[in-house]
């Protein structure tokens, strides 16, 4: 069984982890110390920095810190997918497929499929092993939609 995570963040994140945020989106620096040049930017020193980022990912503020790849570049694959989910089950079924490793992200639509998420993994033969082993774990159908085209959205959120 892979890693349970949860879905609810612990805490609201307070002005300087709003700003460390809006910080991190786009542009991080490409240098020796990356995050005490962010610090730099924000009056923080580079622990600080590592230190709050560390709680926004413990207290679940933040699912995911990290660079962006395109990962069919490196052999791998990305898929979106959805499952329909029975309202009576959402909550034991949202857990049980964020706790796999190739959910990229998880989200509702007021659809009959009603949960949607992209599978990433190292290998374009990865994405039905991973929907196979969520419908094992959910009892529930995995749609897959492949990608046909791809388009570039840069999108950041204000915190």
């Amino acid at each position: 069984m892979p890693e349970r995570r949860g879905v609810a963040a612990r805490r609201e994140p307070d002005d300087t982890d709003r700003r460390l945020i809006n910080a991190l989106q786009g542009g991080f620096p490409l240098v020796e110390s990356p995050y005490a040049e962010v610090g730099v930017r924000l009056g923080l020193s580079e622990d600080e920095v590592l230190s709050r980022l560390r709680s926004l990912l413990d207290d679940r503020v933040l699912t995911r810190f990290g660079p962006m790849f395109q990962i069919e570049r490196m052999g791998g694959a990305f898929c979106l997918a959805a499952i329909a989910v029975p309202e009576a089950q959402w909550g034991r079924i949202v857990e049980t497929v964020n706790a796999f490793p190739e959910v990229a992200h998880n989200y509702r639509r007021e659809h009959a499929l009603n949960m949607w998420f992209v599978l990433a993994t190292e290998s374009p033969q990865g994405i039905a092993d991973a929907a196979r082993r969520i419908e094992a774990a959910t009892g529930l159908a995995v749609h897959l939609f492949p990608k046909e085209r791809e388009y570039f959205v840069e999108m950041k959120l204000e915190a």
